[in-house]
């Protein structure tokens, strides 16, 4: 069912006071198809809304949604139902939404809770956000090595339900220390009578609790994994990260390096006021405007070849236009594969070379239609091949700036979202508008 759709339905629900249309619509529609029309309504309808789900489809509903939005609805719940919604919840996702909450209400929130899933939820918030520890869930499944795998396998049965995910099953030894991993089908397939410590893959792949999310997130990715461990640093298990979490994080990173791009930042642009996003985003504009500056002395130094063809300048915001959404796209690219991990800044001349061969063929083609478009308008063949040229060289040039800018700033420590799209465009202004002119002032003498 379309949004638009099920939002209609929904109020006219709602408006009509149809509790048993409400709990009708819950068995037909999962937690997402909800998350997505929940922002849409009013705050009388979601309070309406919450009351008539039936109880187990609201903590999962409180999951798809943003936790400020979700810390909202449960400011309108009674404590003692918050908490229990709280308790139904993974302990990574409470907790995200008892972090949004305001401190006071937070914590009488967590007096009411379950002394053991308000302890788990305390835990996370030790930890910071955005490390590995701020994004884990202790709602894992640990065994001790001198198990029998039938004995395992009785064991995961009284605690499978708490877990999370049981695609692996953790060895700890009896100091909680990790010393191994076994996936769930592998226990399942194994002699009832093995133990545990004779075929459990030892020295498993694990992730300091102190990492940054992103560093659990593209480990989890590379290694094809569907959960991490995440340990102090004396190897005792504290959790895991599972790969819908993992997921999260780099879909929430790459968002955030395509808003840099322009030179924004994606919480400045959500939560701060005019005044601190005017003051993140001006820094940036600047610097481009001192490099934009030289593009305008370069065509002061032609500004006779302007004079002499004045239809030069009719061209000049094509060339600008098209050769920078060129470089633009480059940057994209190269800035989503160095946070994704496919394009490595050791191997810089691979990403070039193909951007080059790639914006080498797109200049060709644009360039022979705008030279085209130019020699037509101008009855003069010279003039086209001035302009097909100038835009053909300044594709290149803007494609190799696009490739480039990106890895030099990652190199150079700096955030190459940030930097890629402004300076790119700058950048590009000042070449291809140089070799334009250029072009012009060798050619003048044929364009009138």
């Amino acid at each position: 069912m379309a949004t638009a759709e099920l939002l209609e339905e929904v109020r006219t629900l709602l408006a009509h006071r149809e509790r048993e249309g409400v709990i009708g619509l819950s068995e037909r529609i999962g937690p997402a198809d909800w998350a997505d029309i929940v922002p849409l309504l009013s705050p009388p309808e979601v309070s309406a809304l919450i009351r008539w789900l039936p109880d187990e489809q609201v903590p999962q509903l409180l999951a798809e949604l943003e936790p400020r939005e979700a810390a909202s609805i449960l400011r309108a719940l009674a404590v003692h139902e918050a908490a229990d919604v709280l308790e139904a919840m993974n302990p990574d996702d409470a907790t995200d939404v008892i972090d949004a909450l305001p401190d006071e209400i937070a914590e009488h929130v967590l007096v009411n809770m379950e002394p053991g899933d308000a302890a788990d939820i305390r835990e996370l918030l030790a930890f910071d956000e955005e490390s590995a520890g701020g994004i884990m869930t202790p709602a894992f499944v640990a065994i001790s090595p001198d198990l029998k795998v039938d004995q395992a396998i009785a064991a995961l049965r009284l605690v499978a339900e708490e877990a999370e995910t049981l695609s692996y099953i953790y060895v700890l030894d009896p100091d909680e220390h990790l010393i191994g991993v076994l996936p769930l089908h592998q226990l399942v397939l194994s002699r009832a009578d093995r133990r545990i410590r004779d075929f459990m893959i030892t020295d498993p792949i694990r992730v300091r609790a102190d990492a940054t999310a992103e560093t659990a997130a593209r480990l989890l990715r590379d290694r094809n994994l569907l959960a991490v461990p995440v340990v102090d640093d004396d190897d005792h298990l504290l959790g895991i990260v599972t790969i819908d979490d993992a997921a999260d994080v780099l879909e929430a990173a790459i968002a955030g390096d395509f808003l840099q791009m322009a030179g924004t930042d994606a919480e400045a642009m959500e939560l701060r006021n005019p005044f601190q996003v005017a003051r993140l985003r001006l820094p940036w504009l600047l610097g481009t405007m001192v490099i934009e500056l030289f593009a305008g002395f370069v065509i002061s130094r032609f500004d006779h070849v302007l004079t002499e063809v004045i239809l030069l300048a009719s061209f000049m915001p094509v060339i600008s236009a098209v050769s920078g959404n060129v470089g633009l796209q480059a940057a994209a690219i190269v800035v989503r594969g160095l946070d994704t991990g496919h394009v490595q800044t050791s191997r810089w001349s691979k990403q070039v070379s193909k951007e080059l061969a790639t914006s080498l063929l797109m200049a060709i083609a644009c360039g022979l239609v705008l030279g085209t478009v130019g020699a037509v308008w101008s009855s003069h063949v010279p003039f086209g091949i001035v302009i097909g040229g100038a835009l053909t060289c300044s594709m290149l040039t803007a494609g190799f700036m696009g490739s480039v800018i990106p890895m030099l700033s990652k190199s150079l420590g700096f955030d190459p979202a940030t930097t890629a799209g402004p300076f790119e465009t700058a950048f590009q202004d000042v070449v291809g508008f140089a070799v334009f002119l250029w072009l012009a002032s060798l050619l003048v003498n044929y364009l009138e």
